[in-house]
């Protein structure tokens, strides 16, 4: 174990967070930077520091699956700083993180209801109990399996890893001779620190309509959502993630029928007090669940509800994980999107070139996120490969959708096919 300390930005006079977790810095800079306005950090990783040093007061490097050897320099730190709470949004860390809450005795939700977030088979089964409107759900454990059970639920279904999230490892198989590639593919996505089981894949009755995110506060098992993202996906028949859009002033945020069952998700599983982010399918029959994350969405949600909003769900979040009240009330009434750029084809990227000449009026940034002799796969080769993405917010969605739409042409991708 090492640990380092650097001055932070943050006053010496606020509370303190034990940060689980920074990962990538092109999708989470803007989140740590954020809270660090209004904490101070004392950072938990696996990985030795570099950007993060910038926002935090202190770092301990560690395994930080590890529960014992995390109590044990929370302990340390404690005695140091005046810490309110453990948070993340690393969703291979919630878990471990609600349990180092309930240690040190400070706010969070049970760790079981973290758990029952994460594995998606206790999520459908606690949900079935309650009533919750599922759809048919089998965990399996071989290729014969899934393909018995897809034949039981009907076709299409979706086949998905059991505790993976942002889409990785979800496919759907629209027959029975499909099932064993989807099976293959959902079973051999992985993640680090993902938990791993005996029945590792689920088969899913497919449900139609658009999906949606709900990016929400949860404090007293009050469940107050700040942001509706609209979800863009691509590469059938994978559901890669390609886009999300957040209007403030979105109707689904008064939806009776909607915010019922997240009250109901959330009651069900016993989520008292944190952040969320639950995906929805706006089906003909209504609403119904696709999954829970006991975090905040990754991919830029929280920003682009921030700027769509003007307040901050990763701040918010922070403040419950402080046993604070946290500000979810909407300061303006804005659209803002984001667009992730993938190639056509698993490929090298060669060059690429941000093109700012060509931003429309309502681009916020356009950002390169793969530079040269990165290798870029597409499923099921690989995941989340991207070469850049674009943001755009303001008062006219038409506007905003044009611009961000335009995210090809002002990223420009140069490269060279794979050839192993």
């Amino acid at each position: 174990m090492a640990a380092t300390s650097r001055a932070q930005p943050c006053t010496s006079e606020a509370p303190a967070l034990l940060l689980m977790g920074s990962g990538d810095r092109r999708y989470r800079e803007y989140f740590v930077a954020a809270v660090s306005r209004h904490f101070r950090l004392w950072l938990l990783d696996a990985y030795e520091p570099s950007w993060q040093l910038a926002y935090v007061e202190g770092t301990s490097v560690l395994d930080t699956q590890d529960l014992d050897a995390l109590l044990a320099e929370a302990q340390q730190v404690v005695r140091r700083l005046p810490v309110a709470g453990v948070f993340t949004n690393d969703e291979s860390l919630v878990h471990v993180a609600a349990r180092l809450a309930e240690a040190l005795g400070l706010p969070g939700s049970a760790p079981d209801a973290v758990l029952a977030c994460r594995d998606k088979a206790t999520t459908r089964a606690r949900l079935t109990a309650a009533g919750v409107p599922q759809p048919a759900c089998t965990p399996v454990s071989t290729a014969a399996e899934a393909r018995c059970a897809a034949d039981a639920t009907g076709y299409p279904v979706v086949v998905k890893a059991r505790g993976l999230a942002g889409s990785l490892g979800v496919v759907r198989a629209d027959h029975g001779d499909a099932v064993e590639a989807a099976f293959e593919a959902a079973g051999s996505a992985d993640w680090a620190g993902v938990p791993r089981y005996e029945a590792d894949v689920l088969v899913e009755e497919y449900l139609t309509g658009p999906e949606i995110s709900v990016d929400a506060i949860v404090v007293d098992g009050v469940c107050t959502p700040m942001i509706v993202a609209r979800k863009q996906t691509g590469m059938d028949p994978y559901f890669e993630e390609t886009g999300h859009t957040v209007d403030a002033a979105d109707p689904l945020l008064r939806d009776a029928e909607l915010l019922g069952q997240l009250h109901h998700i959330h009651k069900a599983l016993g989520f008292e007090r944190g952040a969320t982010h639950t995906e929805f399918k706006l089906t003909p029959e209504g609403p119904r669940l696709v999954e829970i994350n006991a975090r905040l969405g990754g991919d830029f949600i929280p920003f682009i509800g921030m700027l769509a909003t003007g307040t901050d769900p990763a701040v918010a979040a922070a403040r419950v994980a402080a046993g604070l009240i946290p500000d979810t009330a909407p300061k303006t009434q804005r659209i803002a999107a984001v667009r992730f750029l993938y190639p056509e084809a698993d490929c090298e990227v060669v060059e690429t070139t941000v093109r700012t000449d060509l931003f429309g009026p309502t681009v916020h940034s356009a950002v390169a996120t793969a530079g040269p002799g990165t290798r870029l796969a597409l499923p099921p080769h690989g995941y989340m490969n991207r070469y850049g993405y674009v943001v755009a917010v303001g008062e006219e969605a038409a506007q905003v959708l044009t611009d961000v739409e335009a995210a090809p042409a002002l990223v420009e991708l140069r490269s060279r096919p794979l050839t192993d």
